[in-house]
């Protein structure tokens, strides 16, 4: 798709204004005339928007001040070191502060999309968008970047690698720290040293996470009740899930299911 007019030559009030996705390492600093024409902009529209990397054209132009907002995982640390004045919320998939909307990368961008089509029309439009997109499910914009799975993808020895495998498939055996480590022969101490080196984060943590995949995908595809998918995933009762799923994802488990379910 090609814009039929420049941002220059717009006349008249804006509903959305939205600062696409661009490259990280360039949009780093970005040209004050640019951050000119956003502010410009900006002050006719009744919501900004930003996908991934547009998020520092918005805080180069001021518009971040005082405000929460995220950008891609590889660029957060970034916002927030060369603008100390927003709130970054490294973790979060996109991100509503008043009219000010962020997102995290690329595919973020249609689930921030879809909650601004629910907040303007509707959850039934949105969820119709959603089937047309082929698009199951949006988002809470809470809930994580990081999945455990796909974040110990990175691990480089084998041993942690066959540990994170079957730990997937075995979410209701015992996953205890010491446990895992008897598993693959190493003390508490090393393991626990080990582990959090490779995955980025410590055994206990990954295993909850792990966990509350688990519990989202069956809440999506499954008619399973509370109790049995919290037997089924490994947690010791359903209230004990239910809080590490508020924590991780932000919404409780039967909100969670009401709103984003597969299921017809």
């Amino acid at each position: 798709m090609v814009g039929h007019r420049t941002a220059r030559h717009l006349r008249g009030p804006i509903d959305t204004l939205i600062v696409p996705a661009t490259d990280l390492v360039w949009v780093a600093d970005p040209p004050q005339a640019h951050s000119a024409i956003v502010r410009r902009l900006a002050r006719r529209s009744r919501r900004l928007v930003s996908i991934c990397g547009g998020a520092f054209f918005l805080a180069a132009a001021g518009l971040l001040d005082g405000k929460k907002a995220t950008t891609h995982w590889a660029g957060t640390s970034d916002l927030a070191d060369r603008f100390p004045q927003v709130d970054v919320q490294a973790d979060s998939i996109f991100v509503q502060d008043g009219d000010v909307y962020t997102s995290a990368g690329v595919t973020a961008g249609i689930d921030l999309a879809l909650s601004l089509v629910e907040e303007d029309l509707g959850q039934a439009i949105a969820l119709e968008c959603a089937r047309h997109l082929v698009v199951f499910m949006r988002r809470p914009g809470g809930q994580s970047q990081f999945s455990a799975t796909l974040e110990s993808q990175s691990a480089e020895r084998d041993t942690v690698n066959e540990l994170v495998a079957w730990a997937s498939d075995n979410l209701a055996a015992d996953l205890s720290v010491q446990a895992m480590a008897d598993r693959v022969n190493m003390s508490l101490r090393n393991f626990s040293r080990v582990f959090r080196d490779e995955v980025g984060q410590t055994p206990a943590a990954f295993v909850q996470q792990l966990r509350v995949d688990a519990v989202r995908r069956r809440l999506e595809e499954s008619n399973e009740s509370l109790d049995e998918i919290s037997a089924g995933c490994g947690f010791g009762s359903t209230d004990s899930m239910r809080r590490s799923f508020q924590r991780l994802v932000k919404v409780a488990p039967r909100d969670y299911r009401q709103r984003f379910c597969n299921r017809s």
